[in-house]
């Protein structure tokens, strides 16, 4: 521990025994900078030799934690052997987002932006975030944070500050404000608003030494602007930076705030109260000292009631402050009780935030890492909160809803400068390594600044999905040829934006790649997935509808990246809300959209069953003669099941005056896996996009939801077997509703495809020889059961209780209930007799079956069906057991003269194909084992996608 024993220590610091020098007191006013990661020789001559109390580091001045807690140390010293009565203020811009001056992977966490954190809605989380925040500070040395920013954006299209303001609405940037205030103070730092009277809506007159001007007057000002300066006055800000902007409206006319004695000690002293440390805006400004001077400004700044001079950089000029300061005090146009009133409060803030005890002794890199933890748990939850999506009309997110495995998505990003707080701005080389393997990777010229981050953002992309991520930047040369290629080659389209309203040729180039989005080549309409993302300001294109999926992260570090891809891709359920007026807005607009709802009734059969069987005709006559429809050969009989352990529920949506049925709905509970299920929602082809299926999903998951019994929602039945889940013969069907459905609640990234499948030609089929022979040297035997044995059909039904999947169960109470319609095929050990695997063969007739499977009624073919298989956990050989008892099965069909046999439902990956039909699968309903189910001759009847989620995660869409 550092000696910091002094004749003063434990006085009062604001004793004037203490201050006797002028030199000293004058010391107090100034905040200064320099440039270097060590102490310069121009910076220990200002502690040293003129007695400069602050200092006021940047992103030039810090490495990492460690060099900057020594940095700090060293200043500290430095003024500790000076004789400084009071150790120095250490100030630091430390906003989070992309605006952190101190950056290090290990040890300082990275938070959203201060926009960011008001996405998530919640003043805890921005409490929580600035005192994590200061408590790094703190342990680094770092004593005083200048913030927090309390500008609100009340012109958001134009202003610099972008994701550094909390909003457009000032109430709510109060409400931000103070809670990030009430942290950083609990770390024990020092606070700072900025940037008075607000930096919300300026005009820009485009010279570079022509100041931004605040139009508003007075009036406009306090009712709106300075809400949150005032609020935060209210509950102890200890400092105020007053911006070096200029006013110009009825009752105010000033070139620069700061250097006004209206602005600091009329409105913000005498109309506001605030009585703590004014700082102003550093004097080193181009605008300010090319017009004023930095000596006359300094003057200027402390008469109009500036407390500490800004002077950033050079140490010439700050040495022309200082002598100008001095020269105005002994030439009687600064007195020194003006000085003495800056010295007292510049002490009082100093009392609350630094002693030489902690000002000596930080906690430094072991106080880092014992904050790691939780610190982390906490950037990663306001990052999760964060992310918001502003519109998704189409539905398109997440992209799993709209994108297969193989497709190909287009990445496009704008050249930008790097953050501040980018790991990978300062770590990732430059290079074009594709992001997979043998991947084209958009573009091969040279990286610039800012790329390496978006360029980790594509791989991330790339890394969630098989099928290539294409990624090209754009410049203000807008669509090329190569970028007009790329859309039209790729199934979806992101588009990056990064503050478009600034940079207005991103705008341009959004524009332009989404009209490509929605044209094919000869100007035909068609369906191409765009998304933009706006990385920092989300005002890019919150107002403008004719982007239909727009998503905000409010900063573009790595962490809001990978966050960002957890969102697109459905891992995370994005809950951020766009802050202020314009998010209210885009509430109330959406509420006004509300779908229409439909008076929904409960099926009857007397009175509704004519009317469904109408609607069911309907629908299968919307596929060619061809193409037979999944509801073919079903009738209203097809839903009832009517069997013990289902709950059955049905909905209706009619015509009450012609008594058709609009739109129908089945729904089951399987008490057996305590899984309910949505069979089917079937709507009259004239009445779709009414929201007569929205009406009867709501209906139908209420439904489901009472007696709390249910654990595990599915979009799909094996039984009745009509729609195994979302029909997938047309993929742009299938997209449509892996959106609709995500849209209405439902978490679509667990989802499976599954099929029917049908073998014709019965007769003359024989068995291929590879499965033959592996059925002949397999260890087990396949024999057929005939349901006439108690004992085997106790075995058989244990070994069902092994299976999790919804009506297995309940088929096979059926099947051994009609031996002479049903039979189990059984795979057993030689040896031990156990069982290790069954389907189920059911004949054309079977009652129950004959209905809820209606491919059965096939009047061209005596059509058998295999259903069900299960097989034991512990079997081994998953493949080829199933392989052989499906063999087996068909050779006993064949036996029966029938023409075809049936495959109720088979869950596969379609590995490859020959026409399109003839399919080669990869059997995942057990080991995962590759099974050529094609090589038998089955082909594809229907394709479907099985949706389940578990009842906990589970919501209810718009």
């Amino acid at each position: 521990m550092n000696d910091i024993s002094r004749p003063w220590t434990g006085l009062d610091w604001s004793s004037p025994s203490m201050w006797d020098s002028i030199d000293r007191a004058m010391g107090q006013m100034f905040i200064m900078g320099f440039d270097g990661l060590e102490v310069t020789q121009d910076i220990r001559s200002l502690i040293e030799h003129y007695h400069v109390g602050t200092i006021l580091l940047t992103a030039k001045n810090l490495k990492s934690a460690e060099q900057t807690t020594k940095l700090i140390l060293d200043l500290q010293s430095i003024a500790h052997s000076a004789g400084h009565p009071v150790p120095l203020a250490i100030g630091l811009d430390q906003e989070n987002g992309g605006v952190n001056s101190l950056y290090d992977e290990s040890y300082i966490r990275q938070f959203p932006s201060a926009m960011g954190v008001a996405a998530t809605g919640s003043t805890e989380m921005a409490y929580e975030i600035a005192k994590a925040t200061g408590r790094e500070l703190s342990a680094v040395g770092i004593n005083w944070i200048m913030g927090p920013c309390l500008d609100a954006l009340t012109n958001v299209k134009t202003q610099p500050l972008g994701v550094r303001s909390m909003g457009d609405d000032p109430e709510e940037v109060s409400r931000f404000g103070v809670a990030f205030m009430k942290g950083y103070k609990d770390a024990g730092l020092a606070t700072c608003g900025k940037h008075f009277p607000s930096y919300g809506n300026l005009e820009f007159l485009g010279s570079s030494l022509d100041v931004p001007v605040i139009t508003d007057s007075l009036e406009q000002l306090s009712f709106s602007a300075l809400v949150p300066f005032r609020n935060s006055i209210s509950h102890g800000v200890d400092g105020m930076m007053v911006g070096g902007c200029a006013m110009s409206s009825e009752g105010v006319n000033t070139m620069h705030a700061c250097l006004s004695e209206q602005v600091v000690d009329g409105l913000l002293r005498d109309d506001l109260g605030f009585d703590g440390v004014v700082m102003s805006e550093c004097l080193e400004m181009e605008a300010l000292s090319q017009n004023i001077g930095v000596g006359g400004g300094t003057i200027m700044a402390v008469n109009a009631g500036c407390d500490l001079i800004l002077l950033c950089r050079h140490f010439s000029v700050q040495q022309e402050a200082i002598k100008y300061l001095k020269l105005g005090y002994e030439g009687g146009d600064i007195s020194e009780e003006r000085i003495r009133k800056s010295l007292r409060r510049m002490l009082a803030l100093k009392a609350v935030c630094t002693d030489w005890d902690k000002a000596l002794n930080p906690a430094g890199l072991p106080g880092l890492a014992s904050f790691e933890p939780s610190h982390t748990a906490l950037s990663t939850e306001a990052y999760n909160a964060s992310v918001t999506v502003v519109r998704d009309q189409a539905h398109l997110l997440p992209l799993t809803n709209v994108v297969d495995h193989e497709d190909e998505v287009l990445l496009l990003t704008p050249l930008v400068k790097p953050l501040p707080a980018s790991a990978l701005a300062k770590g990732l080389s430059a290079g074009n390594t594709p992001y997979g393997p043998g991947m084209p990777w958009g573009n091969a010229v040279p990286l610039m600044s800012g790329e390496n981050v978006f360029r980790e953002f594509g791989r991330s992309i790339a890394r969630r999905r098989q099928g290539r991520t294409l990624h090209t930047s754009y410049t203000a040369h807008g669509i090329r040829p190569s970028h007009e290629n790329l859309i039209n080659r790729a199934s979806a389209v992101i588009v990056v934006t990064a503050d478009a309203n600034r940079n207005q040729y991103q705008n341009g180039f959004t524009k332009h790649a989404a009209m490509i989005c929605k044209l094919h080549d000869h100007g035909e309409r068609r369906e191409k997935p765009l998304v933009v993302i706006s990385v920092s300001s989300p005002y890019d294109f919150a107002l403008d509808t004719s982007i239909g999926s727009l998503v905000c992260t409010f900063d573009f570090t790595e962490t809001a990246l990978q966050t960002l891809v957890e969102v697109l891709f459905g891992h995370l359920k994005p809950t951020g809300t766009l802050p202020g007026t314009v998010g209210r807005s885009h509430r109330s607009d959406r509420s006004r959209r509300l779908k229409q709802q439909w008076i929904v009734e409960e099926f009857i059969e007397e009175r509704d069953a004519k009317a469904l069987n109408n609607l069911l005709l309907k629908v299968q006559s919307e596929r060619p003669a061809e193409q037979r429809s999944e509801l073919f050969s079903t009738s209203p009989k097809t839903f009832l099941l009517n069997i013990s352990g289902i709950e059955e529920a049905h909905f209706v949506v009619r015509n009450s005056s012609t008594q058709s049925i609009l739109g129908f709905c089945c729904t089951y509970v399987f008490r057996s896996t305590a899984t309910g299920v949505v069979g089917a929602i079937v709507v009259d082809p004239d009445t779709r996009k009414l929201s007569i299926g929205h009406s009867l999903h709501v209906r139908a998951m209420r439904s489901l939801r009472q007696g709390g019994m249910v654990k595990r929602f599915q979009l799909g039945s094996r039984l009745p077997s009509v729609f195994l889940g979302l029909p997938a013969d047309s993929n742009a069907q299938r997209k449509y509703l892996r959106r609709w459905f995500a849209n209405s609640g439902w978490d679509m990234a667990l989802s499976r495809p599954v099929c029917s499948m049908m073998l014709k030609g019965l007769p003359k089929w024989t068995p291929p020889d590879s499965i033959h022979r592996s059925m002949e040297h397999t260890d087990s035997e396949f024999t057929i059961f005939r349901g006439r044995n108690q004992g085997g059909k106790a075995a058989i039904m244990e070994l069902v209780k092994t299976s999790t999947r919804q009506g297995v169960m309940e088929l096979y109470q059926l099947a051994l209930t009609i031996p002479e319609y049903c039979r189990v095929v059984q795979a057993k050990r030689r040896r031990e007799k156990t069982i290790l695997g069954t389907v189920i063969l059911c004949s054309p007739r079977s009652p129950g079956f004959f209905e809820v499977l209606p491919a059965l009624k096939d009047s061209a073919n005596t059509t058998w069906a295999i259903s069900s298989p299960v097989i034991a956990p512990g079997a081994g050989e998953y493949s080829t057991i199933l392989q052989c008892l499906i063999l087996k099965g068909v050779g006993e069909v064949k036996e029966q003269q029938a023409d075809a046999v049936l495959l109720d439902c088979v869950s596969f990956d379609v590995l490859g194909h020959g026409d399109g039909r003839a399919l080669t699968f990869k059997q995942i309903d057990g080991d995962g084992q590759s099974d050529s189910l094609s090589a038998m001759g089955f082909r594809v009847l229907h394709s479907f996608e099985e949706v389940s989620c578990d009842a906990d995660s589970m919501t209810m869409g718009a």
